[in-house]
C-alpha cells in the first residue's frame, strides 16, 4: 500500500467532487491527468482499461475513482476514494438544493445553467480526448470509434448490439492474423 499516492488521490477527488458539473464525465481529462502525468499514480494503459471497466459496469462515471483506489491501495484505497468523490458534492447539493430549487426561474440561475451546459459539453470532449491518448489508438481502433460513432448519431441503434458487432469483428480479425 502505497500511503503517499493515498493520499494525493484523496486530495484530487474532494475537488474535483466539487466541480464536476454535468456529471462524471466532467472530471475524467482532469482526473487522468493527475492520476497518470502530475502523481504517476497509474500509466496511461492502466487508466485506459480502469475507464473501460468504469464504463462498462453499471453505475456512476465516477467509480473510475473506486478502481483507481483499488489500484492504489486495494480495498482501503477504494473505499476511501469513493467517499472522496461522492461525499463532498452530496454535502454541496444538499446545502445548496433546496435554495436552487426555490430560485430555478430566475435569470440567474437560469444564466448559471445556461452557461454551465457547454462548459459540462466541453470537460466530457476533453475526457474523450485524455482517454483516447492514452489509450494510443491505431488506425483500426480509430476507424471503429468513428464508424460507431458515426452509426450512433445516424441510428436508432442502441450501443449494446454495436458493441457486441464490433467486438465480434474484431475478434475474428485477430484470430485470422489480420490485427
Amino acid at each position: 500500500m502505497d500511503d503517499g499516492k493515498l493520499f494525493n488521490l484523496i486530495m484530487l477527488c474532494i475537488p474535483l467532487s466539487l466541480v464536476s458539473f454535468g456529471g462524471g464525465q466532467t472530471i475524467i481529462a482532469s482526473l487522468q491527468h493527475q492520476t497518470v502525468y502530475a502523481h504517476h499514480m497509474l500509466t496511461g494503459a492502466q487508466f485506459t482499461d480502469l475507464y473501460a471497466i468504469s464504463r462498462a459496469a453499471p453505475g456512476p462515471g465516477t467509480m473510475i475513482v473506486s478502481l483507481i483506489g483499488w489500484e492504489v491501495s486495494g480495498l482501503l484505497g477504494a473505499v476511501l476514494a469513493t467517499l472522496a468523490i461522492f461525499v463532498p458534492s452530496s454535502i454541496l447539493i444538499c446545502a445548496v438544493g433546496s435554495y436552487w430549487q426555490r430560485h430555478r426561474g430566475r435569470p440567474w440561475a437560469i444564466a448559471a445553467e445556461t452557461g454551465l451546459a457547454p462548459v459540462a459539453v466541453g470537460l466530457i470532449f476533453a475526457g474523450v480526448f485524455a482517454v483516447g491518448r492514452s489509450a494510443q489508438f491505431t488506425p483500426i481502433e480509430i476507424a471503429t470509434a468513428l464508424v460507431a460513432g458515426a452509426i450512433l448519431l445516424r441510428t436508432n441503434l442502441g450501443p449494446y448490439p454495436l458493441l457486441a458487432a464490433a467486438g465480434a469483428i474484431h475478434f475474428a480479425l485477430s484470430v485470422a492474423g489480420q490485427i
